[in-house]
């Protein structure tokens, strides 16, 4: 294939590649024979109209459309391999020559990815964080336990207190009229909670069972109702029931139904071991993104809008997943944060920009640094997913896509350079 690069502006290129005439007059064929039951000519039998007759009838061009759509997908994937080239956003394609007997002649302005100027990255200066586990983490992750493990019981004889949970009826009122939202039968509260209205809670302490309590609030400016914001409102409350929270004991029957542990210093232990854990990773990747912050502050690239509204969709893609595991969806959310798309795209750009360009850096020392990727390597990370999606490890590669393969052996590659940027470091 005879395909030629020109660079222009904003990292933007002019992609010029050609088809073999046979190529196209055989795809010709492939539109005609896709598309002769379309034609209608009288004598002849639906799907039995002789090529010539189609294109002397109605032009020799009638199925080049459909001929081009059948060659140019091969042909341009072709010309970017032959070119090296990396596009990142989908290319205009216009046809710069078609005459019968010679070669089409395509021409693709195309977005690539971006050069990377490398600066200083090995002997990077950074500080690490160390992060020790103490008796008292360990005593707060035990009361954390502890609290979720409690019951509610129902007092009677005395008022509500700070930390007490109430079932209330409610109904509120903004200039005398009941707001949309704004009325439920039978909600508990933890009074102290701060799950409702600034200064609601408070109000219905001292309270007793079974008294109709008048709550005056004024909503926040940053209420998520635009109607609501600011406005002061009135809630008629009734509590049915106060319960309090009681708090299992401390021993080892505590440890025994919690956890696999016979005895509470085994569970404590174990505590103390995960909590080791997780700070000896926390330790981990916060040296991993100073460095990886350092080496990108020192390189120059250029990067295209393409690769950053990509990044963003990625995002919002990923939110969306998020929200619909928790039962909402992104149209939902953006409607309850009172939030338009552009305005979500807004918020999320710069850290898009920052991801982008900390991808184009890192690829670009492992490049540098010429770090390969072993079957070795891929069948140990193989292994991480398919225990991940709880599959067999063959069945899992059975599922693969050539660009799924290829973004893990990427991955790969983004991990050996990230750890290479740490060995390299000078830690203080």
């Amino acid at each position: 294939m005879n395909s030629t690069v020109e660079k222009k502006e904003n990292n933007k290129v002019t992609l010029k590649f050609e088809v073999e005439y046979k190529t196209f007059e055989d795809a010709v064929q492939k539109a005609y024979l896709k598309n002769r039951g379309k034609f209608n000519i009288p004598g002849f039998r639906k799907g039995k109209v002789p090529k010539k007759i189609i294109e002397s009838r109605f032009g020799e061009g009638v199925f080049y459309e459909d001929a081009i759509n059948i060659v140019l997908p091969e042909a341009y994937e072709g010309a970017i391999e032959e070119t090296k080239i990396e596009p990142v956003d989908r290319p205009d394609i216009d046809i710069e020559k078609l005459e019968k007997g010679e070669p089409v002649v395509f021409t693709a302005e195309v977005t690539v990815k971006p050069e990377v100027k490398l600066g200083e990255y090995k002997g990077i200066e950074v500080e690490k964080n160390e992060y020790n586990v103490s008796e008292e983490d360990v005593e707060n992750e035990l009361k954390s336990m502890q609290e979720r493990n409690a019951r509610l019981i129902e007092v009677e004889d005395r008022a509500v207190e700070e930390g007490d949970t109430v079932t209330i009826d409610y109904a509120g009122y903004v200039n005398g009229e009941q707001f949309e939202g704004g009325t439920a039968e039978n909600q508990t509260l933890e009074i102290g909670s701060g799950q409702f209205i600034p200064g609601f809670e408070e109000q219905l302490v001292g309270k007793n069972k079974g008294d109709k309590v008048e709550v005056k609030v004024t909503f926040p400016e940053d209420y998520q109702a635009e109607e609501l914001k600011g406005k002061e409102a009135k809630f008629d409350v009734t509590i049915h029931e106060i319960k309090v929270k009681e708090l299992p004991e401390l021993d080892d029957e505590f440890a025994k139904d919690v956890s696999e542990f016979d005895t509470l210093d085994e569970l404590k232990a174990d505590i103390k071991g995960k909590l080791e854990d997780e700070a000896k990773n926390k330790e981990k990747a916060e040296l991993e993104n100073n460095v990886i912050e350092k080496v990108v502050e020192n390189a120059e690239v250029e990067i295209p809008e393409a690769m950053i509204e990509s990044q963003m969709e990625n995002e919002i893609r990923n939110l969306d997943y998020r929200l619909r595991y928790q039962g909402l969806d992104l149209d939902k959310y953006l409607e309850l944060t009172n939030t338009k798309i552009e305005d979500l795209k807004e918020q999320l750009k710069p850290d898009a920009e920052r991801m982008v360009k900390g991808d184009l850096v890192l690829e670009a020392i492992g490049k540098k640094e010429n770090f390969e990727v072993s079957d070795e390597d891929v069948e140990v990370e193989l292994k991480k997913y398919a225990e991940q999606y709880n599959q067999e490890v063959d069945k899992f590669k059975s599922n693969l896509r050539d660009e799924d393969l290829e973004s893990i052996k990427m991955g790969i590659i983004k991990t050996k350079t990230v750890e290479f940027l740490v060995e390299n470091a000078k830690l203080s």
